[in-house]
């Protein structure tokens, strides 16, 4: 375990420098075991528990134990874990004795492959649960952290075995959690540095009906772990003061603009909101009024198929529904619901008001959640879905509806599935790598860090990211070294291109062009590019029509643009036809169709194109501009197919055929 040893004792120091930041009244003490000399008070009263050493005693947390878990003694024999336990439970009985219930932790950190020493009478398995019983008996909770790397061949895999069956009877008898890790990163996230208490969000009824109701408590599954608060610091005080807080108050004061030296009061005072051009004053006597005020609730809007809610509808936290303890109706009710649900694939969703006077109703999805454990009850996920408020549309054709020649070939989708097959961080018949439970927050980790150092040397440079944080925020150099061929032939596959940028603002680009003159103060001929009107384009101008087209038809801050872009480009060819002077727009009028073709079938919109032809060919007959239908019948301008866009109903002969269809004789 020697090699472990240095993240353990990063682990470690990480308990206490969180402890010093939110808990720092928290008490610690440090038992290892596995040591060459013995040193804790058992032995000395009743005999045993050797190679078991108290490293610090149960003590407020401080800046020493910090240096002393960073420096741990290297053990030189085999260790009974069970003695350590045994020897940190008496440190806490002696030191709170029956007060304290519920907060004193014990926290096992080990490889088990050491095996324990046989009692005097029973089993080993009668000895655990004695000790499980005790724990529980003196309001004591156990984590404990199985770290399991490449083990060599001199490892005993039956007493490995025998361990692993001897922790997991706490969980049974007493209040003790077990996890396996098998990696730095792992071990980083498996000790919970921050004890975080359960608080119900909720605790009422669930009604179904009028007549029907669960009652149940809601506590929160997830929620993101937040930045401590900083505080503004105030150095002013004098050296001398010792009871100083160096606190910042912030006071605001309001003067009229009209007399600056008069201080408006709190009760002459009043909010006002921009309406238009004018600001309306609403005192909060309106404002309370006009605000929503729901009673406390948790009622069930109706039934839905599980396919209907998508996963990227789930917003903000997710809850858990839980029968109200104790009460075995609520319990048999909760579990009846969940697995009807579950054999019918169906979701609730329900219309929640948390509290009593809460401004707002949060409307959400109810997923079953079925228990495959006797001692876990059946519950139920709780996530918030959007209004329609809430919802952003973005416009996105799919690749699959693109014409042939930009969807990718056989060997682009082959390296894009090996890509995908080989850089998987949970592959078939192994665990998965970077899992929720196990993957502490880089950014947070390295603030602790930071801090830590900070405390001890002011003016200290920001230390580098620790190579095991790393291992989260970068791909493994391992897995891409031995990925190269593969990733390599992605790149062969994908050729991708610079795309250059402007060097000048656009604005800028506009009035040296317009103005004639160079950056030298050369005069030289104005010639505008296009892509200076790319942006915010609202309509088709008369100097580059086909750029404006395509910008418009890129928008996606309103579905109304394409539809815009399209009529506009249909009202500029028409008017160019029925300008034309011997066929003088013929070629303009075609650069137009072949792009509003071109943007039609980008978009889906295979009809609109191909109604447009229809009436431009009725057009063309009825104005005598027959030269101008044998024209793109020679450059192949025909309807948009089924092969080309999903949405069109033409088929490929229907297609090619319809510019040979005689047009109608006009009398």
């Amino acid at each position: 375990m020697h090699n472990l040893l240095p993240e353990i004792e990063k682990l470690c120091s990480m308990l206490v420098q969180k402890k010093l930041i939110f808990s720092k009244y928290d008490e610690v003490g440090v038992v290892l075991y596995g040591t060459r000399e013995t040193n804790n008070d058992l032995t000395n009263e009743v005999g045993g528990y050797e190679h078991v050493t108290v490293l610090r005693d149960i003590k407020v947390v401080d800046g020493d134990l910090i240096e002393a878990l960073q420096q741990l003694p290297r053990g030189t024999v085999d260790g009974d874990f069970l003695d350590a336990i045994v020897v940190g439970m008496d440190m806490l009985i002696k030191k709170y004795g029956e007060t304290n219930k519920g907060k004193k932790r014990l926290c096992l950190i080990t490889n088990a492959v050491c095996p324990i020493k046989d009692p005097y009478e029973g089993t080993k398995e009668d000895q655990i649960r004695t000790v499980a019983l005790q724990m529980s008996a003196h309001g004591m909770r156990m984590e404990c952290i199985v770290v399991r790397g490449k083990m060599t061949g001199d490892v005993n895999k039956r007493t490995m075995e025998e361990n692993d069956h001897l922790l997991n009877i706490f969980p049974t008898k007493g209040s003790a959690n077990v996890a396996c890790v098998d990696s730095p990163t792992s071990l980083l996230g498996a000790l919970r540095t921050r004890s975080i208490s359960p608080v119900t969000i909720f605790r009422g009824d669930l009604e179904l009906s009028p007549k029907l109701r669960i009652k149940v408590w809601v506590y929160k599954k997830t929620a993101e772990e937040k930045f401590p608060v900083l505080k503004k610091y105030s150095d002013k005080a004098p050296p001398t003061a010792n009871f100083a807080t160096h606190e910042v108050k912030i006071d605001f004061e309001y003067r009229n603009v009209e007399d600056p030296k008069k201080v408006v009061p709190p009760e002459q005072r009043i909010k006002g909101y921009r309406y238009g051009p004018q600001i309306i004053p609403i005192s909060s006597a309106e404002l309370d009024a006009v605000k929503f005020k729901p009673e406390k609730s948790v009622k069930l809007l109706g039934f839905t198929d599980a396919s209907n809610i998508l996963r990227h509808y789930y917003m903000k936290d997710v809850n858990i529904f839980i029968a109200e303890p104790g009460n075995s109706k609520a319990s048999l009710s909760v579990s009846a619901l969940a697995r009807a649900m579950t054999e019918m694939n169906k979701v609730a969703i329900l219309r929640c008001v948390w509290r009593q006077g809460q401004g707002s109703v949060v409307v959400g999805v109810l997923t079953p959640n079925i228990s495959h454990k006797d001692t876990i009850p059946d519950s139920f996920y709780f996530n918030v879905l959007p209004f329609a408020e809430d919802v952003r549309e973005f416009q996105f054709p799919s690749f699959q509806n693109l014409p042939l020649p930009w969807q990718p070939n056989e060997q682009q989708q082959k390296a894009a599935d090996n890509l995908v097959e080989i850089l998987d961080l949970a592959p078939y018949g192994k665990g998965e790598a970077l899992q929720p439970d196990f993957t502490p927050n880089p950014v947070l980790e390295r603030f602790y860090r930071s801090v830590e150092l900070k405390s001890k040397q002011p003016d200290a440079p920001v230390p580098p990211l620790d190579e095991t944080l790393k291992k989260i925020t970068e791909p493994d150099p391992d897995l891409i070294t031995q990925s190269k061929f593969v990733i390599e032939e992605f790149r062969r596959q994908f050729e991708l291109k610079e795309n250059p940028k402007l060097k000048k603002s656009t604005r800028r680009i506009m009035r040296e062009k317009l103005s004639g003159s160079d950056d030298e103060g050369g005069t030289v001929e104005p010639k505008l590019d296009a892509q200076m009107f790319n942006s915010n384009v609202e309509g088709i101008g008369n100097l580059t029509p086909v750029q404006d087209f395509e910008a418009m038809m890129s928008r996606r801050d309103n579905p109304d643009w394409i539809n815009k872009a399209i009529n506009g480009m249909k009202s500029k060819i028409f008017n160019l036809l029925e300008d034309s002077y011997e066929g003088d727009t013929y070629q303009k009028a075609l650069e137009y169709i072949v792009a509003l073709r071109k943007g039609c079938i980008l978009e889906q919109e295979p009809k609109l194109f191909n109604d447009f032809l229809g009436d431009l060919v009725k057009f063309c007959s009825e104005k005598y501009l027959k030269g101008f239908i044998e024209f793109l019948a020679s450059k192949e301008i025909t309807l948009i197919t089924k092969k080309e866009a999903i949405d069109s109903d033409v088929t490929e002969d229907e297609g090619r055929a319809f510019m040979a269809k005689p047009e109608p004789k006009t009398e």
